[in-house]
């Protein structure tokens, strides 16, 4: 497969990190010394217990750009840089915390003094920058930011905000995460961190109608505008792919350090400008969308070398395998059900998801599992195994209320807003088309024996994210022309299904 081979900067933190993950991969993937093991698990023809909760399995920070507000137009830049440069410490640490299992082993204090420790300072350091950039640029930072440089040592059972403040370490027993061969555990035999069988799930055991939808709502329905205006713009059949985020780190070169699938605009990496959007060409059928949208690739575990299974973004940060791209991608956008909506602006900025709800917890997941023909069992925390001849679906429900003035927000979430449970906008924010996200893929069902999986698929993640399902998310930037925007207004307002 191709990717995108635009020359970009390579800024020194992520040479720092390169260097790291580099004595990190062994055949193509992050080593990893896997504390995933439930607590009862037969291995040799006998049944041991382990203490999996005592384990530390990933390293759990404070989001510090979701607690980000108010930061002056001019600091931006600055601060972005700052935040994926806090995520890429936060990287190498995972990585140290990786590839060291055999000297926490050996002292119970390793992973609080040779990796929190260190993190929390480094991290100490940014923080104070990202306050001198906001208030020299004239804003007012928020003296408590500093409560967020701590890190924790998470076990993988272990749900959000109960970190251990002594890394997690246990006294004895399995240590170094290895049977009594010495190969790793629950690891799918291909050395990376996730997912687990844990994080699959049968579709037949999946209760119609059950998932939270808090997000995620449909805004349209049976009143309001009920229009839909649909594009086409393929499948990533031009093999656009690379692990920046031009939204929340524009200007760092592997800065969402996994890969994404683009659809639309050509011309999408870390360097684009608006300007660069506006001129690119387009894998849309109607040109006059030149509209960004992007996901994480989903992988296979197959064992296949991918273009980029010693980059980073890809195998040197654990992301593994084949990719797979969706047989079908559905791009569509809906009205409100309390009224008319207006044009979204030029070049607004959404993110819905969160590629770090493993940590983060799930105040912001959205993207919804499921399988042709089941599309009444949805789930957002695991992925579903299909039945032979059905697709794996995985379904994404924009924001769809803006506040009228602002592409973008300093964390990228609070110029939108989703819709009440009424279909309304909370007070200030206007409804405009919402854009619903269908990705429809043929992959074999994984095989899941004995609290193992075998070829299991994820997607690509922040590799302390560990592939969890959760962390699936959908990014889009608006590049209509006017007159195709106006278009898709009054589609929508006038009730009509139009392309």
């Amino acid at each position: 497969m191709g990717r995108n081979t635009r020359k970009r900067r390579t800024p020194l933190a992520t040479k720092i990190v390169a260097g790291a993950a580099a004595l990190a991969v062994g055949g193509g993937g992050l080593v990893w010394a896997n504390f995933y093991a439930s607590a009862h698990e037969d291995h040799g023809g006998h049944n041991r217990t382990r203490s999996a909760g005592a384990q530390v399995a990933t390293i759990d920070c404070p989001d510090v750009g979701q607690k980000i507000r108010d930061v002056p137009d001019r600091a931006r830049g600055e601060v972005d840089g700052e935040l994926a440069t806090m995520d890429s410490q936060i990287t190498n640490a995972y990585q140290r915390l990786a590839t060291t299992r055999r000297a926490q082993a050996g002292d119970s204090q390793f992973v609080q003094n040779s990796i929190l420790g260190p993190l929390k300072d480094r991290r100490k350091a940014i923080i104070d920058r990202i306050q001198l950039e906001i208030n020299r640029a004239g804003g007012k930072a928020d003296d408590n930011l500093d409560e967020l440089a701590g890190c924790q040592g998470r076990p993988a059972d272990q749900q959000n905000g109960g970190g251990q403040d002594d890394g997690g370490q246990n006294d004895g027993g399995q240590d170094d995460g290895q049977n009594g061969d010495g190969q790793n555990q629950d690891d799918n035999g291909n050395g990376v961190a996730g997912p687990v069988a844990d994080d699959f799930v049968d579709i037949n055991d999946v209760q119609p109608n059950s998932r939270n939808s808090r997000n995620g709502l449909a805004a349209n329905g049976d009143g309001g505008s009920t229009g839909t205006f649909a594009t086409d713009c393929g499948v990533n059949e031009n093999n656009l792919f690379n692990s920046d985020n031009l939204i929340a780190a524009p200007g760092v070169d592997n800065g969402a350090h996994h890969t994404h699938d683009y659809v639309g605009n050509q011309d999408n990496d870390a360097f684009s400008s608006d300007e660069d959007l506006a001129n690119a060409d387009t894998s849309c059928q109607n040109q006059g969308d030149k509209s960004t949208y992007y996901w994480p690739v989903l992988r296979l575990q197959d064992g296949t070398q991918e273009f980029d299974a010693n980059d980073q973004g890809g195998g040197a940060e654990g992301n593994i395998g084949k990719i797979l791209k969706p047989a079908q991608a559905e791009l569509k956008f809906v009205g409100s059900q309390q009224g008319d909506v207006v044009a979204m602006p030029k070049f607004l900025r959404i993110i819905t998801g969160d590629a770090k709800s493993f940590t983060n917890g799930d105040a912001n997941a959205n993207t919804s599992w499921s399988c042709s023909g089941f599309e009444d069992r949805q789930v957002t925390d695991k992925y579903p195994l299909c039945p032979e001849g059905s697709q794996v679906l995985r379904t994404t429900n924009f924001q769809s209320c803006w506040d009228g003035q602002n592409i973008d927000s300093a964390n990228h979430r609070d110029h939108m807003a989703f819709v009440q449970e009424d279909g309304s906008c909370p007070e200030g924010f206007q409804a405009i088309p919402q854009l619903q996200v269908r990705l429809a893929y043929d992959i074999p069902t994984p095989t899941v024996e004995n609290g193992q999986v075998q070829n299991p698929y994820a997607v690509d993640s922040f590799p302390e994210q560990l592939h969890k399902p959760i962390t699936d998310h959908n990014d889009f930037i608006n590049v209509m022309d006017e007159d195709l925007m106006n278009e898709v207004v009054d589609c929508i307002n006038r009730g009509e299904d139009c392309q």
